[in-house]
Parts: C-alpha cells; sequence; structure tokens
C-alpha cells in the first residue's frame, strides 16, 4: 500500500486496525511493559499499588508504540528506544492521574479513578513519582536531544493544564483557545514519542521533522475523535461515561462550534450548563441535540480527518513498508473510532 494513495474510504474497506501496528512493535513492547512494571516498583506500599492500578487497567499504550516503530523503521539495534518508550508511557500515566484530580473525574478506562480510591493527594503524588521515574530513564539512554525533547513536551503539558484551566466552564473559549489547549495537552506528547524514535536512530533532521509532524497530527486528530466520541461514542470506546466531557463543564470544539453558531437561546443553555450550577435531567440529551443541530459532531471529526492526512502527508518522505503502512493503518483506526 503506497502511503500517498492511502484514502479514509479504502481503509474503511479493509476495517482500519491499530493491530499491525501492535504485531510489528510486539518484542519491543514486551521490553517496555516488563520495564515500566520494574520501574513502578518502591518501598513505599502505596506508590506501586496505585500506579499499577492504572498502568494494568487497559489503553492501547500507542504513544510508546510510536516511539518503537519509528525507532524500528530505520532498524535501530540498541535497547535505548524501550527505555524511552517507557519513559513516554510513565509521562502519559502520570498526566492521567493529574488530570483526574484536576477534572475531578470518576472513571478511568472503565474503572474508578485513582482519586476515588486513594483520594487526591495520593493520585498527585505518585505522579509526580511517575514523572521522577520517567526523567531518571531517559538521563540513562544518554541522549541529550531525546531528553530535551521529552522534557519540552513535560513542560508544554503543564502548560496545557493551566490554559485547560482558562477554558473550563467558559463558553466564550474560542477555537483557536482550544486548539492550543489540546496541542499541548495532547499532541505535543504524540509528537516527542514520535521524535525520539529517529532521534535514537540518529537520523536526519527532515526526517525527526516528518515523525514528529506526524505524531503532532495523530494527536490532534485522536483528541478531537475522543471529543466528538463524548457525545455520540459509547463508554467502552471512550473508558468512562458518556457525557463526561459535558458534566465536567469541559469546553471541547464541539461544544465551542455549536456556541459560535447557536441562537442567542442556545448560548443561554450552554452557559447554564457549563458555566452555572451544573448539569439537570435532560440537559445532556438537550445538548447533543443542539450539537447535531448545527453540525458541530460532524465538523468536529471532519477536522480530525483534516488533521489525519496531515499526518499521512507527513509519512510520504519515510521510507516505504510495513512500518509506513501500519502506521497509516493506525491513522485510519483513529478516525474510524466515530464512523
Amino acid at each position: 500500500m503506497a502511503v500517498v494513495a492511502t484514502t479514509y474510504s479504502d481503509s474503511q474497506s479493509r476495517r482500519p486496525s491499530i493491530q499491525p501496528l501492535v504485531d510489528l512493535v510486539s518484542p519491543g513492547m514486551a521490553d517496555v511493559n516488563e520495564l515500566i512494571l520494574s520501574k513502578a516498583g518502591s518501598n513505599v506500599e502505596l506508590i506501586p499499588e496505585i500506579a499499577k492500578h492504572l498502568i494494568s487497567s487497559g489503553g492501547k499504550r500507542l504513544r510508546p508504540m510510536l516511539t518503537l516503530a519509528f525507532a524500528d523503521m530505520f532498524g535501530y539495534q540498541g535497547s535505548g528506544h524501550v527505555v524511552l518508550a517507557a519513559s513516554v508511557e510513565f509521562m502519559h500515566t502520570a498526566t492521567l492521574l493529574h488530570d483526574d484530580v484536576v477534572d475531578e473525574s470518576d472513571m478511568r478506562r472503565g474503572k474508578l479513578a485513582a482519586r476515588k480510591l486513594w483520594g487526591n493527594q495520593a493520585s498527585v503524588l505518585v505522579g509526580d513519582y511517575l514523572l521522577g521515574q520517567a526523567f531518571k530513564m531517559m538521563v540513562d539512554v544518554g541522549s541529550l536531544e531525546a531528553l530535551r525533547i521529552l522534557s519540552s513536551a513535560s513542560a508544554i503539558i503543564a502548560e496545557g493544564e493551566v490554559l485547560q484551566l482558562g477554558a473550563a466552564k467558559n463558553i466564550g473559549t474560542t477555537e483557536a483557545d482550544y486548539l492550543r489547549v489540546i496541542e499541548a495537552k495532547t499532541a505535543a506528547l504524540f509528537a516527542a514519542a514520535a521524535e525520539v524514535g529517529p532521534v535514537i536512530a540518529d537520523q536526519t533532521d527532515a526526517t525527526k521533522l516528518a515523525a514528529r509532524t506526524y505524531g503532532l497530527e495523530l494527536g490532534y486528530a485522536f483528541q478531537l475523535v475522543d471529543d466528538a466520541l463524548d457525545y455520540g461514542g459509547s463508554s467502552a470506546d471512550l473508558g468512562k461515561d458518556v457525557g463526561d466531557d459535558f458534566r465536567e463543564g469541559k469546553i471541547t470544539l464541539p461544544v465551542v462550534l455549536a456556541v459560535a453558531r447557536g441562537s442567542d437561546e442556545d448560548r443561554l443553555f450552554w452557559k447554564r450548563c457549563l458555566e452555572g450550577e451544573g448539569v439537570e435531567d435532560g440537559d445532556l440529551e438537550q445538548a447533543i441535540e443542539l450539537l447535531k443541530k448545527y453540525d458541530a459532531l460532524v465538523e468536529t471529526v471532519s477536522r480530525a480527518r483534516d488533521y489525519g492526512d496531515k499526518a499521512l502527508k507527513a509519512l510520504e518522505t519515510l521510507p516505504q513498508g510495513p512500518y509506513n503502512d501500519a502506521l497509516a493503518d493506525t491513522v485510519a483506526f483513529c478516525i474510524s473510532r466515530v464512523s
């Protein structure tokens, strides 16, 4: 399959799947999982208990798979990519622990959030521990460039959390404001995870940029699909309850679009639900009707497809073959979750 010829309709007919990527990086992911479990250990009993609760609760582990795939694509022979991939997953796990506290979430990947079981303080501190372990592993690899990329991503993610606080419960949030949030909170780690693959494989700056661009655009697409699924998916798709974003007062792209296109009466509804005292019975159903009325969900998925196309475009300059094909399939799979 030539990447340049790939279309979503082609991928749909082939049932887009992440499985080709999973199969290719399976040996490396076995090492990553072993390393994750060993590095999540501590003499402080509560640390491994909380960490393993989240680590063992599922998730596709797409970010570390990107690190492995982009290193393997160039024939990297060392073990540094495994260590960096584990670092990436620890960074992601730490942000989930922190996010659930900030968002006051009750569920994570279909299970009770750690904060509901052990409290906010323990969740935040264990997240900090995992970040510390991630940076220790990065240093062990000995690549200053990889350390720079991943440490920069960590700072950007924290900035994204602060940006989201400003956008939360604010129906005046613009599309540009929201895209800044998801670039920082989601796309930045996808981009860094992909970029450190060719970095550890000692590739050219152009190659590193292509991998980074793929990860960035995939991250945008991934988050926008999740935004749409919160109003039109299932709990199984999300790993949390449908409508959680709405109930938590989160301003996501579908809401931004619906508010901008809606009437004064519609805006009063959004203001009451998202800025006011909270959601009442029947409000979620009304919100979904408004999102459909103004094509906000359709438009959000369309934007996700646009970002997916940019991710595919970035692959065109990289070596053709099974890894390129699997990364293209991963884009199609991401979009297909709402098809």
